[in-house]
Order: structure tokens, then C-alpha cells, then sequence
């Protein structure tokens, strides 16, 4: 099992890894001390990734599994509505990418909006939209008119923000759904549709509350601004990391990671160890084996953000501000497109996905066309995300309103399953090298360019990665709903 991990996350890091070994050796010359911390923090990245996510399956997982079954046998709405609102905070506060989003809002912003209080906001969001997608499971509600109702609450929430904030609110719709909270929502979706005694309603519902979540990450951030305006003038000089060394940077963000993870993940822990005495009652050997899950969770967790945050996000930075001062303008939208598909072809997620899809649509949608439209769209997201930087005048909500737009009208034409797929995909597509390396690399660009503005140009390439599966796999769902329909006709 932890080879197959680490051949997954090995796939996905060594691509970006070669092409900065590649532009380091012909337009990108790295200093020294960059390059080897860089390869320092690939190693740990993927040390940390294959530790953490067999932690995560063997660990929090099943966690979320058991839940999941709790709540058929309880049969109480209330309890399913209780359930979604704790297990959506505790999980989405132990997320990775959430993490690294809210240590990159906190530096921009010189610690005006902290980290602690971003990471507790969006996951009230999720915590509280998980809630109420698990009620609209069980009462079979209509998944597309639920986001449609949600999206209308964003659009005036946002439309009452600051641009900064709506960036943010976006971003941290991609980063909150990652490889910890994915797979525990999935085994709560399945848990609450199981309730259903429709088995075709099931299957339709177990999909959708991924991009429920994700919708309430956004309200979480856009709320936040309601309440807190800050002043945020100042904006840190990333020309300069302040790090000195090559080791000294990992032992400082040691400490630091380690007690930030602990916290993070005490909830989870707590609460199994409460339910297991109360409800679960699992064997010694169960019981023993998921508290070694949540170790390597922990272990695999503290690995992989200390090389993100003392090496790994440091090379994409400076790759962004090289570029930003030296380059041409579009070699900096064709090195963000080339990083959009290396990005996606190399996502293990995005490879499940695409096997899912073939799966329900009986074959009639192949996965690589699946994989070819997605990585071209993630492509060409990340390639707008950066004309966004260099375009005086050009905002996200440019791009992401008619986005959503077309894909609330793409929902009302395409099966169901579609839409709870498509939704959920967002995330998927938004995986560790996007909230990590791709992020950098946009702000890298942001602080070249004496137009763009590191606080509103410097995120919302989270945001446009997980636009991306919305569209694009609806106008899949559209293609296979007009050739099911000639091939029905031909019978």
C-alpha cells in the first residue's frame, strides 16, 4: 500500500520538480542556495504526502466511515444535521491546503489577517454548508437548485465584499477540499444517502457535498468581511524570503508545523476517542490500528508542510518575479499553461475521477477524454489567472461570474450525477502543487508587475483551477446525454 502511495505522489511532484531543474539549466538561472532548498523540500513534500495519505486511509478515513454508518442506524434527522456540523469543523481545521493558504494570506497581508482566524472562519463555512447538505441528502432535495440557492447568498455576500477578500473566499473553496476532507465527506455523503431508500436517488446524492463544502468555505471568508475590514495598505517585499541558509529554514518551521498540526488534528482524535467509548465500541486491534493513522497523519502532515513552506513554495515565487522582470509576456502565460497540465496530469485524485466517470457513464465518456479536457482547462485557467495580473483592471469576479453562471445553466441540462460530480471536482483539480507551487508562481508575477497589486492580484488561481471541472465536465455530461439520446433513438 505505501508503495502505491508514493508512486501516486511521486508522480505528482517530480514533473513541476524536472521542469524547474529544466528552466534553472536554460532561462531561469536559481541561486544555489534556492535550488537545494527546493530539492530538500520536494523530498519532504513527497515523503510527507505518501505518509499522510496512508495515515488518512488507514486512519481518518475510517473515522469518517463509521460516522457515516452511525448515521443510517440512528435514522434522527437532527443527528445527521449534529454529525455534518461537528465532523465538517473538525476536518476541514486538520486541512493541509487550507493551512497553506491561510500561512501565504497571513504573510501577504503582514499578519493583519491571521492565519488561526482564517483557518477557524472557513471551516464554520464548511462546517455549517456540510450540515445542511447532509439534510438536503436525506430530504432529496434537488442538488442543482441547493447551489443555485447557496450561489445566489455568495453573489450578494460578495458583491458587499472587498476584492482582496472575495480572492481569498475563492481560493479557499479549492484549498478546503483536499485529500483530508475529500475522502471523510464522501464516507459521510455515503452514510446520509444510505437513508434514501431510492437506490438510483442514493447513488445521484452521494455526489455534491464536496462542492457543498466548498460553497461554504466561500460564505465562511465572505461573512468574515462583514465583520472585519481591516486596513491592508502594506504589502511584504517577496523579492527576499529572509530565510538564510540551506537547513536553518526546515529546523525553524519544525517546531512551529508540528505544534499547529497537533492542534489541528486533537479535535478528530478527541471526538473518536469519545465515540468509540459511547457508540463505536471497535476491537483493540481497529481502535489501535486508527490511532497509528492519525500518527502517520500527523507525521506525513508536519513532513510535508515544513518542505512546502522552508523550500518548496520559495523556487515558485522566485520563478514568478524572474520571469515578471525579465520575460516575455507570453512566456509567462505559456510556462502558467504548461504548469496548469502538468498540474492535472499528474493529480492521482483527477485519475480516480476520471475512472469514476467512465464507470457511471457505462463507457460512453472515456477517461482520457476526460483527462484531455480537464488538463487543457486547467491549462488555460492558470494561463487567465496570470493575464488577470498583468491586465491593469482586470478582477477575478471578471471571470469567475460568468463562469458559475454557465455552470448553473449547464446543471439545469445535464443529468443529475453530472452535477454532483462536476461540483465536486473542484477540489480534485485544486490538488497540493496548485495551493503550493502555482500559487507562488502568481505571486511571484504579482509583485513583478508595478500594476498588479500583490494583496487583489497575488490569489485566485486556487479559484480559477476549481472552476474549471464545473464547466467542463457538465459539457461532458451534455455530450453524453445528446449520444445516449441518438443511441436510444437508433434501437
Amino acid at each position: 500500500m505505501i508503495l502505491e502511495k508514493f508512486k501516486e505522489v511521486l508522480a505528482t511532484v517530480l514533473p513541476i520538480s524536472i521542469l524547474v531543474i529544466i528552466f534553472n539549466f536554460t532561462i531561469i538561472p536559481v541561486d544555489n542556495e534556492y535550488m537545494l532548498r527546493f530539492i530538500i523540500g520536494a523530498i519532504m513534500i513527497i515523503i510527507g504526502l505518501t505518509i499522510f495519505l496512508l495515515g488518512v486511509d488507514i486512519g481518518i478515513t475510517p473515522i469518517g466511515e463509521t460516522m457515516g454508518s452511525k448515521i443510517v442506524l440512528s435514522n434522527k434527522v437532527w443527528i445527521v444535521a449534529a454529525i455534518g456540523l461537528l465532523l465538517g469543523f473538525v476536518i476541514s481545521v486538520a486541512e493541509p491546503d487550507l493551512h497553506i493558504l491561510a500561512g501565504q494570506v497571513e504573510k501577504v497581508t503582514m499578519e493583519i489577517l491571521g492565519k488561526n482566524i482564517l483557518v477557524v472562519v472557513v471551516s464554520i463555512g464548511v462546517a455549517v454548508l456540510v450540515s445542511l447538505g447532509m439534510l438536503r441528502i436525506v430530504y432529496s432535495f434537488p442538488l442543482n437548485k441547493f447551489l443555485f440557492i447557496t450561489y445566489i447568498f455568495i453573489l450578494i455576500f460578495g458583491y458587499l465584499a472587498e476584492s482582496f477578500f472575495i480572492s481569498v473566499a475563492f481560493d479557499a473553496s479549492g484549498s478546503t477540499t483536499g485529500a483530508l476532507t475529500v475522502p471523510f465527506i464522501l464516507a459521510l455523503a455515503m452514510g446520509a444517502s444510505s437513508l434514501n431508500k431510492d437506490s438510483e436517488s442514493a447513488e445521484v446524492d452521494s455526489f455534491g457535498l464536496v462542492g457543498i463544502a466548498s460553497a461554504g468555505a466561500i460564505l465562511g471568508v465572505l461573512v468574515l468581511n462583514i465583520f472585519v475590514k481591516p486596513n491592508l495598505n502594506a504589502t511584504p517585499d517577496l523579492s527576499s524570503t529572509g530565510k538564510i541558509g540551506i537547513i536553518g529554514p526546515f529546523l525553524h518551521e519544525f517546531p512551529v508545523v508540528a505544534l499547529e498540526i497537533l492542534i489541528a488534528l486533537l479535535p478528530i482524535t478527541i471526538i473518536y476517542i469519545i465515540a468509540n467509548k459511547i457508540s463505536f465500541h471497535q476491537n483493540k486491534r481497529t481502535t489501535q490500528r486508527i490511532y497509528f493513522g492519525i500518527f502517520l497523519t500527523f507525521l506525513g502532515l508536519v513532513f510535508f508542510l515544513v518542505g512546502v513552506n522552508a523550500g518548496f513554495m520559495d523556487v515558485g515565487r522566485y520563478i514568478g518575479l524572474y520571469l515578471g522582470e525579465n520575460g516575455n509576456k507570453l512566456v509567462i502565460v505559456f510556462v502558467a499553461f504548461l504548469l496548469g497540465i502538468l498540474t492535472i496530469l499528474a493529480e492521482p485524485a483527477v485519475h480516480v475521477l476520471t475512472n469514476q466517470i467512465e464507470d457511471v457513464t457505462s463507457g460512453y465518456v472515456k477517461k482520457s477524454t476526460v483527462l484531455m479536457t480537464l488538463s487543457i482547462g486547467v491549462g488555460i485557467a492558470v494561463a487567465l489567472s496570470v493575464v488577470k495580473i498583468m491586465v491593469p483592471g482586470m478582477e477575478l469576479w471578471h471571470f469567475l461570474l460568468p463562469g458559475y453562471i454557465i455552470g448553473f445553466i449547464l446543471s439545469y441540462k445535464v443529468p443529475s450525477l453530472f452535477v454532483g460530480i462536476a461540483f465536486d471536482s473542484g477540489g480534485v483539480a485544486s490538488g497540493p502543487m496548485t495551493a503550493t507551487f502555482i500559487l507562488a508562481y502568481a505571486q511571484g508575477i504579482a509583485s513583478s508587475f508595478e500594476s498588479a497589486d500583490l494583496l487583489l492580484d497575488g490569489f485566485g488561481t486556487i479559484a480559477m483551477v476549481a472552476m474549471t471541472p464545473v464547466i467542463a465536465l457538465q459539457l461532458l455530461g451534455v455530450v453524453y446525454k445528446s449520444t445516449a439520446a441518438k443511441e436510444d433513438s437508433n434501437v
